[in-house]
């Protein structure tokens, strides 16, 4: 019997269905209009961006251009690269412009889909991000669909690694600007660090598309962007340490490959113990003594490196440096680096050389960052089964749009064999059969060991093949462009976010490229239109042979990415063949009762070389993968709710950064910063509605001295009738106050200026640097207490909370003291603050667990003002604007405090 979902859907259809059918009235006013739009001319079409932009500025809505202006492009598409949006190209454009995942299969044209959006929510002249999984994507795309943004009076930006500064602003400054998503958080994180407001090259964010969203907001997005620069020098404890790894036994440790953890058992400490004193390492019996914590975090690095890091597949040794391999992507990570150490450990290990150790200096995840983009769209091939995460985290729904032509390819199911030798002999059979019928063959790989393993047994066979994967990425695109072509074998290690269309019979712009080198007009053209008729032929047979066969050579943990490397087959309605090779012995596989199912096959006496086939095992490899997936975003909302305590602090401390930076005049800033110190100096010596013989008036009397170099005179003030804590406040603010107010004179009004700006950039960045140390070992350290019955993410939110003000108290009395000693005469220059040098700090987003994660934490408003956004610190659960700094944005400090509680506002909502 039907449950009611189902009849519902059978007689309304899913949300899905209904969401796209809403869309006919527009997709039919587009069409409509096409006749109008293409009976104007080149300049009359490239008008109407201007026209477009008048109107918004009149009022009109960004939604009521959204017909005419997606005519437009589509027209403009028509006539720059002879390309015209399909209907369902068009229900993808309005789906990213709505803010949500364009969920496209792959051949589906979503790069020109991106125009549509693209152009639309450019119009207001704020910048649109396009957002690409790599460098050449990038590249590409501002060139290939930049032609219809320039043709259309639009401006193109690309942002590439290691452009010089001014062109990256300039490329910001465009209408549409390509980046790949590390650019973005990167440049995000160094236009925090700089020291001039002219110097910082991103504007506001405003609205991204992100290409393969998947592969970035949930694949990417379990580790942090982090900058960070060196500290001193420990390579020769990294290689001390190194060497004692080899003699613990297996029992030392306890391996979790499924969270990718390690930790030493009891029998494993006291051994370490006596080899780390054998070797002089540490001094002491007891590995955690205060003075052996170092050791202890040196061992636990290089455990990792050694047992869960391993060449070929996490990193590779190239020119005596260790280059990370993206574990989705297969490519290069050049300059990436493993934090807390770890990246060193690795280096000790394959006996290269140790680059100093670094320290977070600014840092950032992935979910955090596109948040702040007032509108966030994504368009992937493969969204549907992380639905649930799109919704939770970036509240971002998943549209799942129609193929131009229906899917013509074969999905078998899965062949599984008791070991991995027996399934290699039967895929390199398969390849070998395909070769022969002259269908081209894709075949999938987790790993570069694996890809050249199975090149490995290609090459006895004498089976030409190509191998793509990170070693070889700087051919990738020509190999994929061709891998369609009669006969071809691709081997590829993870194909998610290559970005290049497999085109039966080859493609034809990769091979003029190539093989077109004729400078006469004449000649070239014929000789394109021989390649073309070559290529016509070509795809002709390939079909007839059965199309491009994608073959995976074991499953990969996300049934994504299994789905995106079957997507490169069957495109624009061409016929193709999926299957997937299994072994009992793969990693998947072992996890996950590998050693039942094999013993199960044992006795049911299966032979060499014989395969299980049924689609029940199929079912229980995907609640394996499952399994996994399920994992996996536990470790990103970890990995968030950790980032999300340190969110608020550094969004704070950015906030006050820029305004430091633009404001022509800090004296209300600096005034208020050195009333929140009185307060705090006053409060740590004088009890609140105490007796004046209670007072620790000596205490104080030191401390106004070491910060203001007087105390005022106020062991006078003590012994005045009547006097109570607040009155003696506001005596020792109005006296600070005069004090800075000479020291102003006597320096000169522009000098101070200038130094209280260079003195509180220096300082904030000083004291955030720390608490960015502090929070990084506070996470570690949090997490013991949950044997403690404690929850680790709850005393982390504390402890951060307190910490952050202390950072806020230690930045208030640095600058405080700073102006109040600092001597300087009128005619010399105030030295100017240097933008700092990014070449002595390297950026990394390590593939690791969430335990690598830094964190933070903490919900303050930087010293008087909370962020409009943030939550509203009396804790009401509303949004500062719409709480406390909706009705009190500016009371002075010793006004009564609005909320009518009858205190100064200082002593009330002020003291937030």
């Amino acid at each position: 019997m039907l449950g009611l979902s189902k009849i519902a859907k059978k007689l309304f259809g899913t949300a899905n269905d209904r969401y796209l059918k809403g869309l006919e009235p527009r997709i039919n006013a587009i069409n409509a209009m096409e006749p109008e739009i293409q009976a104007l001319s080149d300049d009359e079409l490239k008008g109407k961006t201007a026209e477009f932009r008048a109107r918004l500025e009149k009022g009109e809505k960004l939604d009521s251009l959204l017909v005419e202006a997606f005519a437009v492009v589509r027209e403009a598409a028509v006539r720059t690269l002879g390309q015209r949006h399909y209907d369902v190209q068009l229900i993808g454009g309005i789906v990213l412009h709505e803010g949500q995942i364009s969920e496209m299969k792959t051949g589906e044209g979503k790069t020109l889909v991106s125009t549509l959006a693209g152009y639309l929510n450019a119009l207001p002249g704020k910048g649109v991000h396009i957002v690409t999984v790599n460098d050449y994507l990038a590249s590409r795309d501002a060139e290939w669909m930049g032609q219809v943004y320039r043709f259309l009076g639009m401006t193109v930006g690309c942002i590439v690694p290691n452009i010089p500064d001014h062109d990256r602003k300039a490329a910001y400054d465009c209408d549409v600007t390509y980046a790949t998503n590390n650019e973005l958080g990167f440049d995000y994180l160094r236009d925090n660090m700089k020291f001039h407001a002219s110097a910082m090259a991103q504007r506001a964010p405003h609205f991204a598309i992100v290409d393969e969203v998947d592969s970035i907001l949930i694949d990417e997005a379990r580790t942090p962007l982090i900058i960070s620069g060196p500290t001193e020098d420990k390579s020769e404890l990294y290689v001390s340490i190194d060497k004692i790894i080899p003699e613990l036994n297996d029992d030392d440790y306890e391996l979790d490959e499924k969270s990718r953890n390690i930790s030493l058992t009891e029998e494993g400490m006291e051994h370490l113990e006596d080899v780390l004193k054998k070797a002089g390492i540490i001094k002491t019996d007891n590995l955690y003594d205060y003075g052996n914590v170092a050791v202890v975090h040196h061992v636990n690095q290089a455990l990792k490196a050694h047992k869960l890091f391993q060449a070929e597949k996490d990193y590779i040794v190239k020119d005596g440096d260790i280059v990370l391999i993206d574990e989705f992507t297969g490519r290069m990570m050049d300059g990436r680096r493993l934090s807390e150490g770890l990246h060193q450990a690795i280096e000790a290990k394959e006996g290269v050389e140790i680059r100093t150790e670094n320290q977070t200096l600014a840092s950032v995840t992935f979910q955090n960052y596109f948040r702040l983009y007032e509108k966030l769209s994504g368009m992937t091939g493969t969204a549907a089964t992380e639905a649930a995460e799109f919704g939770d985290i970036y509240g971002l729904g998943v549209i799942e749009i129609p193929t131009h032509i229906g899917i013509n390819r074969i999905d078998d199911h899965d062949e599984i064999y008791r070991t991995a030798a027996e399934k290699y002999n039967a895929i390199v059979d398969c390849i070998e059969e395909c070769h022969k019928s002259k269908q081209p063959i894709l075949v999938g790989t987790v790993s570069i060991e694996k890809s050249e393993y199975l090149s490995d047994m290609l090459k006895k066979r004498k089976i030409k093949h190509n191998v793509l994967n990170a070693k070889y990425h700087e051919e990738e695109a020509f190999i994929v462009s061709q891998a369609g072509r009669e006969g071809a074998v691709t081997i590829a290690t993870n194909m998610a976010g290559r970005g290049t269309d497999i085109q039966l019979g080859g493609n034809l712009e990769m091979r003029v490229e190539r093989e077109v080198t004729e400078q006469d007009e004449a000649k070239r053209a014929k000789l394109i239109e021989k390649i073309e008729a070559e290529i016509a032929e070509e795809k002709t047979r390939v079909k007839e042979a059965g199309g491009l066969f994608v073959l995976g050579t074991e499953r990969h943990e996300s049934r994504r990415i299994d789905n995106q490397l079957r997507g490169r087959s069957g495109r624009q309605g061409d016929p193709g063949y999926s299957k997937f090779y299994l072994s009992m012995e793969d990693d998947l596989m072992r996890i996950f009762g590998g050693e039942r199912m094999d013993s199960w096959m044992q006795k049911l006496g299966f032979e060499e070389g014989e395969s299980l086939v049924h689609p029940w095992l199929n079912r229980a490899v995907e609640k394996s993968q499952e399994k996994v997936e399920t994992r996996n975003y536990d470790i990103r909302k970890n990995l968030l709710k950790f980032d999300n305590v340190m969110n608020d602090q550094r969004r704070a401390i950015y906030d006050q950064r820029r305004e430091v930076m633009t404001e022509d005049n800090l004296d209300e800033t600096i005034a208020d910063m050195r009333e929140h110190l009185v307060d705090d100096l006053i409060g740590n010596h004088i009890p609140a509605k105490s007796y004046p013989e209670d007072w620790d008036i000596k205490g104080l009397s030191i401390e106004s001295k070491r910060v203001f170099t007087t105390d005022f005179g106020m062991e006078e003030w003590a012994e005045e009738e009547g006097i109570d804590d607040e009155a003696f406040a506001d005596r020792m603010v109005e006296e600070a106050d005069k004090f800075m107010a000479k020291r102003t004179a006597e320096i000169g009004p522009e000098i101070m200026r200038q130094l209280e700006r260079t003195i509180l950039l220096q300082s904030i960045d000083s004291h955030w640097k720390e608490h960015l140390s502090q929070l990084d070992h506070l996470r570690q350290v949090v997490q013991l207490r949950a044997y403690g019955q404690r929850n680790p993410l709850d005393e982390y939110k504390t402890e951060a909370f307190s910490m952050f003000e202390d950072m806020l108290t230690g930045t208030r009395d640095n600058v405080a003291m700073l102006l109040a000693h600092v001597e300087l005469r009128r005619e010399e220059p105030v030295p100017d603050l240097a933008e700092p040098d990014m070449d002595n700090m390297s950026e990394s987003h390590p593939g690791s667990s969430a335990s690598q994660a830094p964190a933070g934490g903490g919900n303050p408003g930087a010293w008087t003002k909370t962020p409009r956004n943030s939550p509203c610190p009396c804790g009401s659960g509303k949004k500062y604007k719409h709480c406390h700094g909706a009705v009190m944005p500016k009371v002075g400090r010793n006004d009564p405090c609005p909320c009518g509680s009858g205190k100064k506002y200082k002593h009330c909502h002020g003291a937030f």
